[in-house]
């Protein structure tokens, strides 16, 4: 079987949330960066943390996880981490909170 893409659009993310599509939003920056703006259904995860953290993720397993940071490169190695780990469907959301604020979410504030 083709594993599936390790990277998704904030289009499809936002479809599959407005679809009430069974995903995680996993958001792996840090508290500051939290703290100034953040998508209110991610839980915050950081990338610093996660290792001592994935437990919190075990009931996740069998799940889509889509995991998002400022810009999309920090998502993308939590997400190829997580993969190694064994959560097959975890993706990273390209272009971070800075692209769903572009493209989906204008108010959003930027930093």
């Amino acid at each position: 079987m083709k594993p599936t893409p390790i990277e998704i659009s904030c289009a499809a993310v936002k479809a599959k949330l407005d679809a009430g599509n069974d995903v995680v939003l996993i958001d792996c920056r840090e508290r500051d960066e939290w703290d100034l703006v953040r998508l209110g259904q991610s839980q915050l995860l950081p990338m610093s943390e996660i290792q001592q953290r994935i437990g919190e993720l075990e009931k996740h397993r069998e799940v889509e996880i889509i995991i998002h940071c400022h810009h999309g490169a920090r998502s993308l190695q939590v997400a190829t981490w997580l993969r190694q780990q064994g959560f097959a469907d975890a993706k990273s959301m390209a272009g971070g909170i800075e692209e769903w604020a572009l493209q989906i979410d204008c108010n959003l504030p930027r930093y």
